[in-house]
C-alpha cells in the first residue's frame, strides 16, 4: 500500500510540473510569435524588463571585473547605466530574433503550438522554466510566472553577443 501511495504522489508531482510547463508554453508561444512578427506590444507584455535589466547589470559587472583594464569600482559605477541602456536597446523583438533562430525558429517558419513548445521547457528547482534546444542542452531563456499569472521572459543566460540588432 505504501508503494502505491508513493507512486501516486510521484505521478501527482510530475503532473503538476507538466501542467506548469504547458501553462508557460502558451506564453512562450505568444512571445515567439511576437518576435517573429515584430509585435512590440505583445513582446513587452511577456517580458519582465526589470528582472532582465538586473541580470544584465550583474553580468556586465562580472564581465568587466574580469577585464584587468577596467577598475572594479568603475565597472560597478557604470553597470547600472549600461544595464538601463541595454534594457531599452536590446530587449525588443528584432534583437531576440537571433535567439529564436538559435532555437531553430526562423522568421519564415511556422512556430509550433504550446504542446510542442512544452516539450522543450525544463522545470527549474525555483519554480521557473527555461527553454532548451535538446533534453540536456543549456538554458538560454528563463521564464518566471508573474503575479498576473502570465509567464514572462525574466532571464537570458546566453552569450550577450547574441543580443544585437540585425541590419
Amino acid at each position: 500500500m505504501r508503494a502505491i501511495v508513493i507512486a501516486l504522489l510521484a505521478l501527482t508531482l510530475s503532473a503538476c510540473a507538466t501542467v506548469q510547463k504547458l501553462e508557460a508554453a502558451s506564453d512562450v508561444h505568444a512571445l515567439l510569435i511576437s518576435i517573429r512578427d515584430g509585435d512590440e506590444a505583445t513582446f513587452d507584455s511577456l517580458v519582465d524588463r526589470r528582472a532582465l535589466k538586473r541580470e544584465i547589470q550583474g553580468r556586465l559587472v562580472a564581465e568587466a571585473s574580469k577585464d584587468s583594464r577596467v577598475p572594479a569600482g568603475l565597472a560597478a559605477i557604470l553597470a547600472p547605466g549600461l544595464a538601463e541602456l541595454a534594457g531599452e536597446t536590446l530587449v525588443q523583438p528584432q534583437v531576440f530574433r537571433s535567439v529564436a533562430e538559435y532555437y531553430g525558429y526562423r522568421q519564415d517558419m511556422k512556430i509550433p503550438g504550446p504542446i510542442g513548445i512544452s516539450t522543450m521547457l525544463r522545470q527549474m528547482p525555483d519554480g521557473r522554466v527555461c527553454a532548451v534546444t535538446k533534453k540536456d542542452g543549456p538554458c538560454l531563456l528563463i521564464f518566471a510566472e508573474a503575479p498576473d499569472g502570465r509567464w514572462k521572459l525574466s532571464g537570458f543566460e546566453g552569450d550577450l553577443k547574441m543580443l544585437r540588432l540585425k541590419g
